[in-house]
């Protein structure tokens, strides 16, 4: 049953990163490179280099990803690498060959970053999901982070976006291609955290009262969400509380808050947006993102 999973878990590797790169590779196509865009990344050096020369950017994308492919296999892992390189090889056939015999977007550049963004983020949320990458900077990026652990991944993304974003500004000859590309970035960004946690991006809940038995009851019956009592010392009186945490889905929270409201409009409350929650009633905790 074990190796029936994992060929299992195999396949639906493959077919996701499949479709996820497909996905990013239409949104780039259709949307962003009509629209004179190079949102980062080596997909938008692929596309400055594709400007200057006409070379195809599935090539290119593949030709710049080819070193970093070596450099990374030590570093980062044979199923990283072998997913990366599945997205690569499949982004260069998608793009050159299957895409180019269809018409791109060619109106206002605005709607380009914006839904070039949103095809964007769902096909690399996809590659993601499945513990996968496009390539390029993603794998600079790890090989970076495990050198200095204490280096945010986020700075270091956005650092390597906005060096090409400020090189496209030079190529196109257009401070408006930068701005477009910030915009596509965050559009993308905000979409693939969507892919990737789903509904499991939630609200965490601290609440602070003399009723916290009464409002735990009250939870527990009218969303069925379980709750913890967490022991607690006030720092200027001095006495000891309850303090109540409760995971909840976002679409929760108000019919939590107003329990709270109605049993205890004195409670304190501390309220937190959580990426991800996993455990019964979410996300199972064996599953992969």
């Amino acid at each position: 049953m074990k190796k029936q999973h994992r060929v299992l878990n195999v396949f639906l590797d493959i077919f996701v990163i499949l479709a996820g790169t497909f996905i990013f590779a239409a949104g780039l196509y259709f949307f962003i490179e009509p629209a004179n865009i190079a949102p980062g990344g080596v997909s938008g050096i692929a596309l400055l280099i594709n400007y200057v020369t006409g070379a195809p950017v599935g090539v290119l994308n593949a030709a710049i990803n080819a070193p970093l492919i070596l450099l990374g296999y030590r570093f980062v892992g044979k199923e990283f690498i072998w997913k990366t390189l599945l997205s690569i090889v499949s982004f260069t056939v998608f793009y050159d060959y299957v895409l180019s015999m269809f018409p791109v977007y060619q109106g206002e550049r605005l709607l380009s970053c914006i839904f070039g963004g949103v095809i964007w983020g769902i096909g690399l949320g996809l590659v993601f999901f499945r513990s996968g990458s496009t390539g390029g900077t993603d794998i600079i990026i790890k090989m970076i982070n495990r050198k200095f652990p204490h280096l945010p991944l986020g700075r270091l993304t956005f650092a390597t976006d906005l060096i090409i974003i400020i090189i496209s500004i030079f190529v196109f000859r257009s401070i408006e291609t930068g701005l477009y590309a910030v915009i596509t970035i965050f559009v993308c960004s905000q979409v693939m955290d969507v892919v990737i946690y789903g509904g499991d991006r939630g609200k965490l809940v601290y609440i602070i009262s003399d009723h916290a038995k009464e409002i735990s009851d009250a939870i527990m019956a009218s969303l069925d969400r379980g709750t913890t009592f967490l022991k607690g010392e006030g720092g200027f009186t001095g006495e000891e509380k309850r303090v109540l945490l409760c995971a909840l889905r976002r679409n929760e929270y108000h019919t939590a808050q107003t329990i709270v409201q109605s049993i205890d409009p004195e409670a304190f409350m501390i309220v937190a947006d959580s990426s991800e929650v996993r455990g019964e009633g979410f996300k199972a905790l064996n599953e992969k993102k």
